[in-house]
């Protein structure tokens, strides 16, 4: 019984002494898992078109595009864009541009800041704002910034502010402005 349990020591041991040897770890071969590595992508003179159903909705212009490979990927576009949105005719609806914008692939959302400004060709509608998401799954623009909205015979400004993709609609949030209302309004 001694000597067995001698031998199961000794086997114990020996099993440890390899264990341990052959754990010891050079720091420099091992990688800092901290520091997490991102692919970059850049692209120069950016032309890029998006489709729905087969047909042509947007034309994007940009100088630079910087796709970024990460946990969550996104495309930036420091240096500004413009982009034609088009109805089922191609004829040109509206235009927007803005000096940065930030596309996050897994939500299908475009961040847009810095001297947004929209045109709206069909109603002669200007928006101007700081800064504007677009939902490409819901097919709207939002924003929940300030926002002044030029038309022909008024101007709106608000805090916040919520149009259809094509902004053939839109609803702004604590509006205020000056304007005339047609008689039969009241």
């Amino acid at each position: 019984m001694f000597a067995r349990t001698h031998k199961l020591f000794i086997t114990a041991l020996l099993v440890g002494c390899f264990v341990f040897s052959a754990c010891e770890n050079d720091e420099k071969a091992i990688p800092n898992f901290k520091d997490k590595r991102t692919a970059l992508e850049e692209g120069k003179n950016i032309e890029s078109y998006l489709s729905q159903s087969g047909k042509v909705k947007a034309r994007l212009i940009a100088p630079l595009m910087l796709r970024y490979q990460a946990d969550s990927p996104y495309i930036e576009f420091p240096k500004t864009l413009h982009v034609d949105f088009y109805d089922d005719s191609l004829r040109k609806e509206s235009k927007l541009d803005a000096r940065y914008g930030k596309y996050r692939e897994w939500e299908n959302k475009v961040f847009l800041k810095d001297s947004v400004v929209v045109i709206n060709f069909i109603k002669g509608d200007t928006l101007f704002c700081d800064e504007l998401y677009w939902d490409q799954n819901q097919q709207k623009f939002y924003t929940d910034k300030y926002v002044r909205i030029n038309q022909k015979d008024k101007v709106i400004h608000g805090k916040g502010m919520e149009a259809a993709q094509n902004f053939s609609n839109w609803v702004v949030y604590q509006s205020y402005g000056t304007g005339t209302l047609p008689k039969d309004s009241l």
